[in-house]
């Protein structure tokens, strides 16, 4: 069974101004979901781009990416 590809190919883990973390699909503005924590947001946002097979971006607190996951949209090819 071949799972549906996300549009954007992306999640991202970025801080919510308003106090937490976001989950957001690359190019919305909208939240996939809201957590107290980095690391809940997180384990959750592994889950999504599991099902998703996309890339999990993790934002630091300044908004740059720290840390990239790759669910099944890798575009390199390696081998071994």
């Amino acid at each position: 069974m071949t799972r549906g590809k996300n549009v954007s190919g992306t999640h991202h883990i970025v801080p919510n101004s308003g106090g937490g973390w976001d989950i957001r699909r690359g190019g919305s503005s909208r939240s996939s979901g809201h957590f107290d924590t980095k690391q809940d947001a997180v384990d959750r946002g592994r889950q999504i781009s599991r099902n998703a097979d996309t890339e999990l971006k993790i934002h630091n607190r300044d908004g740059r990416i720290g840390q990239s996951d790759s669910h099944g949209n890798d575009p390199r090819n390696i081998k071994g």
